[in-house]
């Protein structure tokens, strides 16, 4: 089974996505993901900046993929898509409709907000050109696995399997509105929540986070422990999203766990020390995504 690195969800400084995938170029992930999915108004990167980290990550061995917005709502984004999937080298992620059409049969990644659910939504992707897909994020194995027994022969699937969920986007930008200020002038307040904005209830207990125009979880979806079950159910990737912190070292613990070096259970457990939030998996197993099958202190006896 392959890893794959998740496209940044939050708006960083560019010295630090410099930095950020010069290290990921010596990380044991096979596959990278590079662009802006959330917001166009952040410019750290731009278009030949993502491009010139894409010729630096292939040469470092690293099957590089384009990852288009998921909420695109003007022409300056439709050019944006345009201009990256005619690159010309690298497959795109289509994270909407528009940008599958933009692909024009060519090979391109179904990317996780496209909504594919059952199999005949994974043919229509498929005759469009899909050679993968990413399974939506609020999926169940069960829901999975019902997928798998029917897809297209060499359609590969991938699973977001550690990371803030993104769950949702809005026209409306939640954290400009948490301080006070309008979309068009938001100061990239972003860029002082490099994991987003957590948000509680009223209870004080951790909800969601807060990261521009998207909602994600405030846990950190955690499926390491699934991942033997993953690989017999035909589970090509496995991504994990980027966070400010550790993220080469939770890339070690898939690497090892995959390679044999150690059980998925233990895995999970060492994830413990280097997650910057609680966790959950509730999603994978038909439950309420912020529910956790195992227990912190039953991880730590695990470890």
């Amino acid at each position: 089974m392959k890893i794959s690195l998740g496209p940044i969800l939050y708006y960083w400084q560019r010295e630090e996505l410099v930095e950020f995938y010069r290290q990921a170029a010596t990380w044991p992930v096979d596959i990278v993901y590079l662009g802006e999915t959330v917001c166009s108004r952040r410019h750290a990167f731009r278009i030949d900046d993502w491009l010139e980290a894409a010729e630096q990550l292939a040469l470092a061995g690293k099957e590089v993929v384009l990852s288009t917005q998921a909420l695109v709502e003007s022409e300056s984004d439709l050019k944006t898509l345009r201009r990256l999937a005619a690159n010309g080298k690298f497959a795109i992620e289509a994270n909407d409709m528009g940008a599958v059409h933009a692909a024009a049969g060519a090979p391109f990644v179904a990317g996780p907000h496209l909504n594919t659910y059952n199999q005949h939504t994974l043919e229509v992707l498929a005759e469009a050109g899909a050679t993968r897909w990413v399974m939506p994020v609020e999926m169940s194995r069960q829901m999975l696995a019902d997928v798998l027994a029917h897809k297209p022969g060499q359609m590969q699937t991938e699973v977001f399997a550690y990371g803030r969920l993104p769950l949702a986007f809005s026209a409306r930008c939640f954290t400009a509105r948490r301080y006070n200020l309008p979309k068009d002038d938001c100061q990239f307040r972003c860029q002082d929540h490099p994991e987003g904005l957590a948000l509680k209830t009223r209870d004080g207990q951790p909800f969601l986070a807060l990261n521009g125009i998207q909602t994600q979880s405030a846990s950190i979806y955690n499926l390491a422990a699934e991942l033997g079950e993953m690989t017999n159910m035909g589970v090509d990737v496995v991504r994990i999203s980027p966070h400010a912190g550790h993220t080469g070292q939770v890339v070690e613990l898939f690497r090892q766990c995959l390679d044999g070096g150690g059980s998925a259970e233990t895995a999970a457990a060492a994830l413990q020390g280097l997650l910057p939030d609680a966790d959950c998996d509730g999603y994978w197993h038909g439950k309420p995504g912020i529910e956790q099958s195992l227990s912190s202190t039953a991880m730590k006896r695990i470890a």
